[in-house]
């Protein structure tokens, strides 16, 4: 019409905002209220802009309405080691829960994450994530400091963040109480001569080689502890298990191996079979997690169950609820462990 200033919406083949309130005859913004819901739009102005839609087959634009709501949907997981099996058992509880809530997982392995120099805890911040979750023992850097101080946290499996972050949430196992029971399990099959394969300096780590040194000196036995130095790695296991049954410095071998993973305990047991040592014959064998390495018929081994697969879910609903609350006070949950018993341990010959 000659004189208007109005000017017709571009046709680009996909029906946008403005060419469904060009069929409706509304306004851009009215339409984005009939979309969001809004109770404040009249019956007919909603049925024009709802069969307009209809008839031009509009989707809302999917990044267009996270900006607008804010959320990106999507959660960022920083696993400590994407190699320990028990990230697998872990992620099988979170996974799903957080699937049924509408979200989608980033994973990123921070392991390699520091070999970056913490490139993708940064692009957790930088897509804006809804919440983050911290799996194991992540150590407390300073991208992993600002992410956690930004962004709703839930800390599952580790407790060596150490971070001063009163709105974060910790989900741990009961590491002390878990090599306790390993350690009792074998003194109850009449053990001694128990030694530890410990694992990494990290909180979880030490937890598990403190219950096992209390244990054996709430038992009398504190001068047949043992400890040899692992990395959580198969590798690191055989090669301490090698100077543990090789006799070194002229000390008995140990009838019995407390490791402190369950990677850690497969490696022992290829030792034990390389020396000729019989499990659970000669060398009896608890590991911890209770992954799938020690539940295959294989391998079967005793193992120290932290509840992975549960911590995962539980840590799903915690985040969930964080993301809702994100200014609720932050809460520690220890979750306590249970033995498996197998086919690695067995009485004292």
């Amino acid at each position: 019409m000659e004189g208007t200033s109005e000017v017709a919406p571009r046709d680009t083949g996909r029906p946008t905002l403005e060419t469904v309130a060009a069929r409706a005859g509304v306004s851009r913004s009215l339409v984005s209220l009939v979309l969001r819901g809004s109770p404040s739009v009249s019956p007919a102005r909603r049925d024009a802009v709802l069969r307009a839609v209809a008839e031009l087959g509009y989707h809302p634009n999917a990044a267009a309405r996270q900006l607008a709501e804010r959320r990106s949907r999507t959660v960022g997981v920083l696993l400590n080691d994407m190699r320990q099996p028990w990230f697998a058992d872990m992620l099988d509880g979170l996974t799903p829960a957080l699937l049924a809530a509408g979200k989608h997982i980033l994973l990123g392995d921070g392991r390699i994450d520091r070999m970056l120099d913490e490139t993708l805890t940064w692009s957790f911040i930088d897509l804006g994530v809804d919440g983050l979750v911290l799996a194991g023992s992540i150590p407390a850097s300073p991208a992993v400091v600002a992410a956690a101080g930004k962004i709703p946290t839930v800390a599952v499996g580790g407790r060596g963040l150490d971070l001063d972050l009163p709105r974060a949430d910790v989900l741990a196992n009961d590491n002390h109480l878990g090599g306790a029971l390993a350690v009792r399990h074998l003194i109850e099959l009449g053990h001694t001569r128990i030694a530890h394969i410990s694992g990494l300096p990290s909180v979880a780590g030490k937890l598990r080689m403190q219950g096992y040194e209390d244990t054996m000196r709430s038992a009398g036995l504190g001068q047949h502890a043992r400890i040899e130095a692992g990395d959580m790695s198969e590798e690191g296991g055989y090669r301490a298990a090698v100077r543990l049954l090789s006799g070194a410095g002229g000390v008995d071998r140990p009838t019995a191996i407390f490791a402190a993973n369950d990677l850690t305990c497969v490696g022992a047991l290829s030792a034990a079979a390389a020396l000729g040592v019989r499990v659970p014959g000669e060398l009896s064998l608890v590991g911890f997690d209770n992954s799938v390495l020690a539940r295959l018929r294989a391998l079967w081994l005793t193992s120290v169950d932290g509840a992975a697969r549960e911590m995962g879910h539980q840590a799903a609903q915690l985040l969930l609820a964080r993301i809702e609350h994100p200014d609720a006070p932050g809460q520690t949950r220890l979750t306590p462990p249970r033995l498996e018993v197998r086919g690695s341990s067995g009485p004292v010959r």
